[in-house]
């Protein structure tokens, strides 16, 4: 008879393999790769995820490793930006074509009605052959032949069906341009060649190791691919299954760490868009479902989250004026005294490694 682990005991083995109970030593690469993929809409959020996960980590390491081209940002999981390592970004984008396929429904389906894709697709791939474009201007390139098509859904489809690299310095530290856009193959050279695509059973694996015990809901909203239960049954002799406190079916890899529900877990400062809140259909195990509306907005921002016991409990945002940064927090309920004093420290490392100012004033402020 399965196992039954309660909300907590998911949350510390969630927590414990996405480097949130005590930060790990390890190269940019290596974290994301265990990580799973770093979600990368902005270009700061990444470098404050590793900055929580990693000891030491310094805002170098992982522009160097962009450069190098080790790491690579482009759409993976649900259609989203994501830093990947490169070999994963190679193996997995392939497999993800339905998920990027789905993203040209809507509005750009209407727009491309009646359209030959193949052919804006090929034109799309000899434009990009001929040097980095950005969308912008990969979409007027494209109308310039299709004029009575919009450039936005043009370039859409381009950026759904081909697997293309923002390049640096896009995705660097406080870069806000726009990103120069490549087809894998071409940024990486001779280390694309003979790359294998994964196959969806890799994926699950994967997946566990970064984010279990989980349903196969949640191995569904965090990748945005359908068919798990055939993987999970392919796979079942190997996996270990567990029953949630809901009755929920869970399962995971036998030797993945499983902390106890009692292990500590120290105040965290979690990024905007950060993984550990993006991964799961239920996120009850780090988040009360009443706490959505806070960190969710209606906009589509995922707002910084703290922490407390393992448990979202407010949010944290920094504030910059005149040689002065302040990290504004926000709880949700009142925060017992060691609790503020220790994420009132975490937030003061956060501004040493996100604020480094010659002669700025940090400060920490709770609403």
């Amino acid at each position: 008879m399965p196992v039954v682990l309660s909300q907590r005991a998911l949350n510390r083995a969630t927590l414990a393999r996405q480097m949130l109970l005590e930060r790990r030593k390890a190269t940019v690469t290596q974290a994301i790769e265990k990580l799973a993929g770093l979600q990368a809409q902005a270009p700061n959020p990444p470098y404050i995820g590793l900055w929580s996960r990693l000891e030491g980590f310094r805002r170098e390491q992982l522009t160097e490793a962009l450069k190098k081209r080790r790491v690579v940002r482009m759409s993976t999981m649900r259609a989203t930006l994501h830093l990947m390592a490169a070999s994963d970004a190679l193996a997995w984008r392939p497999l993800l074509e339905p998920v990027h396929q789905r993203g040209l429904a809507g509005e750009h389906a209407r727009a491309l009605e009646g359209i030959d894709r193949a052919a804006v697709v090929k034109a799309g791939w000899a434009l990009l052959r001929e040097g980095a474009l950005t969308g912008s201007e990969l979409g007027q390139a494209l109308a310039a032949r299709w004029k009575d098509r919009q450039p936005a859904s043009l370039a859409a489809l381009i950026r759904n069906s081909v697997p293309l690299v923002h390049l640096p310095p896009a995705g660097n530290w406080n870069s806000h341009q726009s990103a120069q856009l490549q087809p894998i193959g071409q940024w990486l050279g001779e280390s694309a060649a003979g790359a294998a695509a994964a196959t969806q059973d890799d994926l699950l694996l994967r997946y566990l190791a970064a984010f279990g015990p989980a349903t196969l809901a949640d191995a569904g909203a965090w990748s945005g691919l359908t068919g798990w239960k055939a993987v999970a049954e392919r796979l079942r002799p190997q996996l270990r299954t567990f029953t949630g406190e809901q009755g929920q079916e869970l399962f995971d890899l036998p030797r993945a760490p499983r902390p106890g529900p009692d292990a500590f877990a120290p105040p965290r400062l979690v990024a905007e868009w950060d993984n550990l809140l993006l991964s799961h259909a239920d996120r009850s195990r780090v988040m009360s479902e009443a706490h959505r509306s806070r960190v969710f907005t209606v906009n589509g921002i995922v707002r910084g989250t703290v922490l407390l016991d393992g448990i979202v409990a407010g949010t944290w945002k920094i504030e910059r004026a005149k040689n002065a940064a302040t990290v504004v927090l926000e709880p949700f309920a009142r925060w017992s005294q060691p609790d503020r004093l220790g994420v009132q420290e975490e937030a003061m490392r956060l501004l040493a490694f996100a604020a480094a100012g010659e002669g700025e004033r940090h400060d920490v402020r709770v609403l």
